[in-house]
């Protein structure tokens, strides 16, 4: 079945518990625990007929590692990573390169739900392109307020399986003939 929604979705605290992160040397990550609830949001999402972008800052092989060490990478659509486009959240372009590795155009953004841990990052980026922005707000290492409106979640989950519910309320109130890709 498909759905109406794309999920982007960040990785450090947003899936991966930061606070576990194990280095192999410098900023390359070895292997993280993932939070709880946060595999089961990717196979439950993927089941349910989601595509599901990576969109997150930082060195490919980490991301590679820790989402490889849980089963979980190759269930993501496309892989949108800093260290291969250039730039970091809030940039256009981390949150376009996803777009365009699965064919999403520019008056379909409202159709994308970005989920993330950082409103200085995710979440700006995110409503600067007019895509809905998600934070989920369980880890305790980042700030939990906007310094201003462009900061301002449309939505809040505390848990990553929290998604879940919101994209079920999401879903039920668009038109049937509503279609985003």
């Amino acid at each position: 079945m498909n759905k109406k929604y794309t999920v982007f979705i960040d990785c450090g605290d947003t899936l991966a518990d930061e606070s576990t992160e194990i280095y192999i040397k410098g900023e390359l990550v070895k292997s993280a625990d993932l939070i709880p609830g946060a595999k089961e949001l990717i196979l439950t999402l993927k089941e349910k007929g989601y595509r599901v972008a990576l969109v997150a800052d930082g060195l490919t092989q980490s991301f590679r590692n820790i989402l490889k060490q849980h089963d979980i990478w190759e269930k993501f659509d496309c892989h949108t990573i800093s260290e291969e486009v250039g730039v970091n959240k809030p940039h256009q372009s981390m949150f376009r390169t996803a777009a365009n590795a699965l064919g999403i155009k520019d008056e379909d953004f409202s159709s994308v739900l970005m989920v993330g841990n950082n409103l200085s990052r995710d979440i700006k980026g995110a409503n600067a392109l007019g895509i809905k922005s998600v934070f989920q707000s369980w880890s305790p290492r980042y700030p939990k307020t906007p310094s201003d409106k462009s900061e301002t979640p449309d939505f809040t989950i505390e848990k990553p399986l929290d998604l879940l519910h919101l994209l079920e309320k999401l879903e039920a109130e668009l038109p049937s003939s509503t279609c985003c890709g």
